[in-house]
C-alpha cells in the first residue's frame, strides 16, 4: 500500500502523550491496526464493533491522528456495528475537527446500514473505498471549525 513509518522516525508528532500505536489493538471481538503512509495513517477495524471496544477504536485512532494529517477509518471488514460505534464515531469526528485533521470513514455494509439511521444528514466523511482516497479521487475533508477563532 504505502511506506509504514516507524515511531522513531523523524514526523513532527502534535501534543500527545503517546507514541505512534506500534502494535495492533485486539480483544476477543476485534482487532484494530494501523498502516502508516508519508502524512496519512489507514487504521482498519476487523470483528465487531460494540460497547466492548468502541471506545478503544476512538482512543486508537486519536494516538494514530496525533501523528498524521489525514486519517483513513477504514470499517469495511466490520461484521457487526452497533450504536456504540457510531458514538465512537462521533468522538473522532470532534477530535479530529479539533486538532485539524482530515479523516474519512470507509464503511461495511454493517456501518453503512446504522449510519442510515444514526446519520441521515450525513454529518460524517464518508468515502467508497480506501483505494479512492489513497488515489486522490476522494480527499479526507477537513471538518467545519466548531468555535470560531479569535481576530
Amino acid at each position: 500500500m504505502f511506506p509504514v513509518r516507524r515511531s522513531n522516525s523523524a514526523s513532527q508528532a502534535r501534543d500527545v502523550d503517546t507514541a505512534i500505536p506500534s502494535a495492533p489493538w485486539e480483544n476477543h471481538t476485534a482487532r484494530f491496526t494501523a498502516e502508516w503512509g508519508p502524512s496519512l495513517v489507514v487504521v482498519t477495524a476487523h470483528g465487531e464493533l460494540d460497547a466492548s471496544n468502541a471506545n478503544q477504536l476512538a482512543d486508537y485512532v486519536q494516538r494514530c491522528a496525533a501523528h498524521a494529517d489525514s486519517v483513513i477509518v477504514n470499517l469495511s471488514r466490520l461484521d457487526f456495528f452497533g450504536t456504540a460505534g457510531f458514538s465512537a464515531l462521533h468522538t473522532i469526528n470532534v477530535r479530529c475537527a479539533g486538532a485539524g485533521v482530515r479523516w474519512t470513514v470507509v464503511p461495511s455494509k454493517a456501518v453503512s446500514r446504522l449510519l442510515r439511521i444514526c446519520d441521515p444528514d450525513h454529518a460524517l466523511p464518508l468515502s467508497e473505498s480506501v483505494p479512492d482516497v489513497l488515489d486522490g479521487d476522494e480527499a479526507p475533508r477537513r471538518l467545519i471549525q466548531l468555535v470560531p477563532q479569535s481576530r
